[in-house]
């Protein structure tokens, strides 16, 4: 691994992921680039909306300073690191920043599950999600600074268009040291094989994908529980799950399972690309 990203906005959760990702960079002796896009609040605008050019320089100043004072941790001394300020907030921009530094990962810091509410979904990191070909690392919370996954959990439809995603997942677990799960998910209803039928397609997956690889077949109620539930059994310290990119999470987990996954999760979750 020799780059990934960080975006920051000052919060407690994007201060977490960046401590991940500076664990991450130590470990892997990667360049951190750190990102931060500044954003002018209508609340600071008047009455016309408008603010003079020497306005926004002071703010773009203050804010310069604040991303300087957020930097200046001793977990980040021994790190190659490369602050970048992007001057509008536009989250497609992570992704383009990712490819133009030829990043390995992405790292964000997420909410989860707060009550009733959904975090993720529509959240600034759902955004990054949707428009990145670079595997996105979820953070949600109360992960070691020294980040070190002894097991991950991969889980997806085993339909040959996952193929690039299996393979980036084992890429991801060999970098990360990691022992790769995978695991496929039987429900009941239309979707629910015999042990033989689902044994058969993962078969089929893994001669397609040319990797050699032990497959658990896990029952469930549901996808969702399926992949919480088997994650908690093997004490999983990441799970991994297939997007569309700007589709979205895979139609593999039927609407917005894959965001509950990514939402109620306790371990992180990093995305692949399809």
């Amino acid at each position: 691994m020799k780059s990934i990203i960080v975006p920051v906005d000052f919060s407690n959760q994007s201060e977490k992921a960046l401590k991940v990702a500076a664990s991450l960079a130590k470990q892997q002796k990667a360049e951190l680039f750190v990102l931060h896009m500044l954003e002018l609040s209508p609340a600071i605008m008047g009455d016309s909306g408008y603010i003079s050019q020497e306005q926004v320089v002071h703010l773009i100043k203050l804010g310069e300073q604040r991303f300087a004072d957020f930097l200046d941790q001793p977990y980040l001394k021994e790190i190659k690191l490369t602050p970048i300020i992007k001057h509008y907030k536009v989250f497609s921009e992570v992704a383009e920043v990712a490819e133009k530094h030829d990043a390995d990962l992405i790292v964000m810091g997420s909410n989860g599950v707060d009550g009733l509410e959904e975090i993720f979904i529509g959240s600034n990191t759902e955004r990054v999600v949707r428009t990145s070909d670079v595997p996105v690392l979820v953070i949600k919370g109360n992960e070691a600074e020294d980040f070190d996954p002894k097991n991950f959990v991969f889980a997806c439809d085993f339909e040959k268009e996952s193929v690039p995603a299996l393979k980036n997942a084992q890429k991801m677990a060999k970098i990360l040291g990691s022992k790769l799960h995978m695991v496929y998910i039987n429900t009941p209803g239309d979707e629910f094989l015999s042990t033989t039928d689902a044994q058969s397609k993962i078969d089929a997956f893994l001669k397609e994908a040319n990797i050699d690889l032990t497959v658990e077949i896990f029952n469930d109620y549901t996808v969702e529980k399926g992949v919480l539930n088997y994650s908690d059994e093997v004490d999983a310290d990441l799970i991994g799950i297939p997007t569309h990119g700007r589709r979205g999470l895979s139609h593999f987990f039927m609407g917005s399972i894959g965001e509950d996954i990514a939402n109620h999760a306790k371990a992180p979750v990093i995305t692949f690309k399809i």
